[in-house]
Formats: C-alpha cells, structure tokens, sequence
C-alpha cells in the first residue's frame, strides 16, 4: 500500500507555483530582448536621447494619479463590508491593497491572498468574505475592461484600418494576391471557429472533466455570485462612481506620461486609450507587465504614426513609473502595518 506523504500536495503546489512565475518571468525577459536585438545603433541612440530629455514633471504627476486611483479602490473595498457588518479602517484597508500589489510582484494572485489576510488579522474580518469581496472586485474590474475595450474598438477603428491598408495589407497582397485582407481575416477566423466546433463537440465530454474546466466555471460562477452580490451595497451610487474614477486614473496615469515627449503630446485621447486597454493585456500576462507591457506600449503608438524608440522610451518609464509607485509604496505600507503592530482591531 502507498503512504501518502504529509504536505507532499502542498509542496507540488508551491513548485508548479514557482514553475509558472518562473515561466511568465522568463517569457517578460524574452520579451525584452526581442524587443531590444533588432533595434540599429541609431535607434538605440534615439532611445537613449528620448530618456535624457522627457519631462519627467509628468511622470511625478502620473504617480500622484496612480496613489489616488489606489485610495478610491481602498475607499471602494469598505463599502463591500458595510452589508456584512464590518467597519475596517481605511488606513489599514489602503495598506493591505497597496501590500497586494507589492506581492503580486513577487508572484501572481499573491496579492488577493495577503491583501485577504490582513484585513482578517487586523481587522477581525473573516478570510473567505474578504476573498469573496475580491474577486466581485475583479469581476467589476472585468467588465469595466471589456467596455473599455469595445469603446476602443469602434471609436478607433479608423485608425486601426489605415495602418492594416498602409503595412499590413501590402504583405498580404503579395502572398494572396488582391483578396483583401479582411476577407484574409474572415476566412482565417471562420476555419478556427469550425475546428473549435468540431474540437468541441468530439472532445466536450473529456474538457469538461479537465481541471482546467472546472477552474473556469467556477471563476465564472464566483465572478456571477460577486455581481448579484452588489445589490446590498449601501451607497450604490459613490460605488459606481469610484468603481469608474479608479479607470479614469488609470487612464490619466498612463495618458499624462504622452506629455513627457514632444511627438506624443499631440495625438490625441484615443491613443491613450488604445495604450490603456492594450497595456493592461500586458500586465496581466507577465508578473506586473515585464517586457510585455513597453513592447506593447511601442506597438500601439505605432498605429498613431510615433517612431519606435520613442513609443518603446515612453513605454519603459510608464511602467517604470507604476512598478517604483508599487514598491515604495507597497514596502511603506508594510513598514507601517508592522510599526502600529494592530492586532484585532486594537491599537
């Protein structure tokens, strides 16, 4: 008979952890490089020239518009407590958001877990309604996303069609001819969807027995849960507005980083919301967007006619910006959570 070894399922745990930050880590640094090995000498210049000259006035702006998008969200996740009869401070509340965003950096969906665990030990709120508030937040956080990605899609749409007409379209035309690359694009998607179907019907038994599947639907259902539970929000309409204000700060954090350069102060809104919605894939791909997220950065502005050093310069001290905004402050809170050493709610 097999023994079961004690903590063996807790230690595979930590090591598939650990594997997949590892994974995603390595993935930002191949991002990196990529990004980097086919840039000439000039352009390394030019980046370089881009760096020594942005007015960084607007960077320290866009980290004061970073702080306060962080306290509307600690002022936003009181209010999930009222109902249940919980009070946290919002100090400590603030403190725990910023010490979660400190932890994702080290690994992913860390962060839901300590910001969780210290409203529990300071603030006598049960762990599992503190995670249950947490993911309703990521679901509004979702949907909030979605909107703003289909208000991207139609409202830049124009801009989005010159660049596929002016670089997309004459590769194409070169390996299939005059067919346009939207019919391209329709008959590409329409094959995948067919053998997704196809894929799905076959195999739907065994996907749904996966793991994987059960992990998505109950994701799914936990995000469901987390949507009606907003009906017992005592202030619905501040919710809403601070739910909102926290995205338009994180779009005025990104958008007033545009002013740093000459070239990027003059295009426009819709190419910081492009920035926005795009970037925030980034961030959720590799840990806090390493790599991914000035690579996307510099493949957006492209479509707005900035040359690439600049759009990969501008995109580097966004996320420069935002990670330093986390560790300072993320270190500074921990800091401070220890000194007050409030345990249970008592000073």
């Amino acid at each position: 008979m097999i023994m079961a070894v004690p903590g063996a399922s807790s230690s595979r745990k930590k090591i598939i952890t650990a594997l997949k930050f590892a994974f995603f880590l390595g993935l930002g640094l191949l991002i990196i490089w990529l990004s980097l090995k086919d840039l000439t000498s000039v352009e390394r210049t030019q980046i370089m020239h881009s760096f020594r000259t942005a007015n960084y006035y607007w960077v320290v702006l866009a980290i004061i518009l970073g702080i306060c998008s962080h306290l509307v969200r600690a002022a936003r996740w009181v209010l999930f407590f009222e109902p249940m009869g919980f009070k946290p401070r919002f100090k400590v509340t603030f403190y725990a958001v910023m010490i979660g965003y400190f932890a994702n950096m080290a690994f992913p969906r860390l962060g839901e877990v300590t910001r969780c665990g210290i409203l529990s030990k300071y603030e006598k709120v049960p762990f599992e309604k503190a995670l249950g508030t947490v993911v309703t937040e990521r679901a509004i956080d979702m949907l909030i996303f979605f909107l703003l990605f289909f208000l991207m899609f139609f409202t830049q749409l124009g801009t989005i069609r010159d660049y596929l007409d002016e670089k997309i379209y004459p590769s194409l035309v070169a390996k299939f001819g005059t067919l346009h690359y939207s019919r391209v694009i329709f008959l590409s998607l329409g094959g995948l969807l067919f053998v997704l179907i196809l894929l799905w019907f076959a195999l739907r038994k065994k996907l749904m027995a996966t793991k994987t599947w059960i992990k998505v639907r109950t994701l799914v259902i936990g995000f469901w849960e987390g949507l009606k539970s907003l009906s017992q929000i005592r202030k619905p309409g501040f919710f809403i507005i601070s739910s909102l204000l926290i995205w338009v700060l994180y779009f005025f954090m990104l958008y007033v980083i545009f002013f740093c350069f000459l070239e990027t102060s003059v295009i426009g809104l819709g190419a910081g919301l492009s920035s926005l919605v795009l970037g925030s894939v980034g961030i959720m791909i590799t840990p806090g967007g390493i790599g991914l997220y000035p690579a996307i950065i510099q493949e957006t502005l492209l479509l707005y006619g900035i040359a690439k050093p600049t759009g990969l310069a501008l995109g580097w001290i966004s996320w420069t910006a935002q990670t330093l905004m986390i560790l300072v402050l993320g270190g500074a809170s921990l800091l401070l959570l220890s000194l007050n050493h409030t345990e249970n709610g008592k000073e």
